[in-house]
């Protein structure tokens, strides 16, 4: 991306944090739809690598049933970015209201054990929301990762947002993260971390949906170092302004093998979790990038 493009792409994101959340709130449900549709309309990179995602997730549907899924996947896709560009200005109780998990005793549980728990969700619903949630109506502050966005303004901006929404953020990129998120388990703390793609060079290879990828080791590293427990999340809309989601039974550290060895049965566990919330709802996977290992051919295009 050259200078003028990030300039660009920084003053975009501006302007939505600026001028979204000004609109109220069915104004702008309106106004992602309408965007929704029309970038679904232009068939462009994005839209056609959710569709060839969505083929993975439901192999026997039809070519219009994949249309038809890519284009809720777009809505649902622009529903989490005008959400996001407003959750600064809702009140508490609309944060408390606005999302209704199932199996949360699995995280009030495990955070009453003061082990440390680790929440490791995919790219689906809406994970800021979920994150304002827990510091708002679980009161319980957090740590989570953020890639590392160009140009850096745009970085800072994602930053500045999600802390004020009570989140701890740490970069992707250098080694300091694993050492601060394991050390923030060991005190009890909770950490969160987006799961589903790999941004690292260590990625453990798991079978998704009957095909090769990787996913990021860290979530069952940590479990594995700190003891914390490993929970996954998957989170999903429908028809109403409450956001869904789910929060699944532990994934256990097994009691033999090597550390790489765990490491990859507690991934493709973690792998199976996500499936399973992917499969019952794969219209609010916000998958729009390569990710299988057989879509990766071009060595730019592989996780380094």
């Amino acid at each position: 991306m050259s200078g003028a493009q990030e300039r660009i792409t920084d003053a975009l994101y501006g302007l939505g944090w600026a001028g979204v959340k000004k609109l109220p709130e069915p104004v702008a449900g309106r106004l992602g739809r309408t965007i929704a549709d029309a970038v679904w309309k232009k068939r462009g990179k994005g839209v056609l690598r959710l569709e060839a995602n969505l083929a993975r997730v439901v192999p026997d549907a039809s070519p219009e049933h994949l249309a038809r899924l890519s284009k809720a996947g777009m809505r649902s896709y622009l529903r989490y970015w005008m959400e996001s560009f407003r959750l600064p200005t809702w009140s508490k109780d609309r944060i408390r209201n606005g999302f209704a998990p199932q199996d949360v005793h699995h995280l009030v549980d495990g955070l009453a054990a003061g082990k440390g728990v680790v929440l490791a969700l995919p790219h689906m619903g809406n994970y800021d929301l979920a994150g304002a949630w827990v510091t708002t109506k679980l009161e319980t502050p957090f740590t989570t990762v953020a890639e590392r966005l160009k140009p850096e303004t745009l970085y800072d901006r994602f930053v500045a947002y999600r802390e004020g929404l009570g989140m701890e953020v740490l970069p992707h990129t250098g080694g300091a993260a694993f050492g601060t998120l394991a050390r923030r388990l060991r005190a009890g703390g909770l950490v969160c971390l987006v799961a589903d793609r790999d941004l690292s060079s260590s990625g453990v290879e798991v079978k998704f949906f009957g095909e090769q990828t990787r996913m990021p080791a860290g979530p069952a590293m940590l479990a594995q170092q700190t003891g914390a427990l490993l929970l996954p999340v998957t989170l999903w809309y429908d028809d109403s302004a409450v956001m869904r989601g789910r929060v699944h039974p532990p994934i256990d550290v097994p009691e033999t093998g090597t550390r790489a060895e765990k490491t990859s049965v507690m991934t493709q566990a973690l792998a199976d979790a996500f499936a399973t919330g992917i499969a019952d709802h794969p219209e609010d996977w916000h998958m729009l990038q390569r990710l299988w290992l057989a879509d990766l051919t071009d060595f730019e295009e592989r996780p380094a």
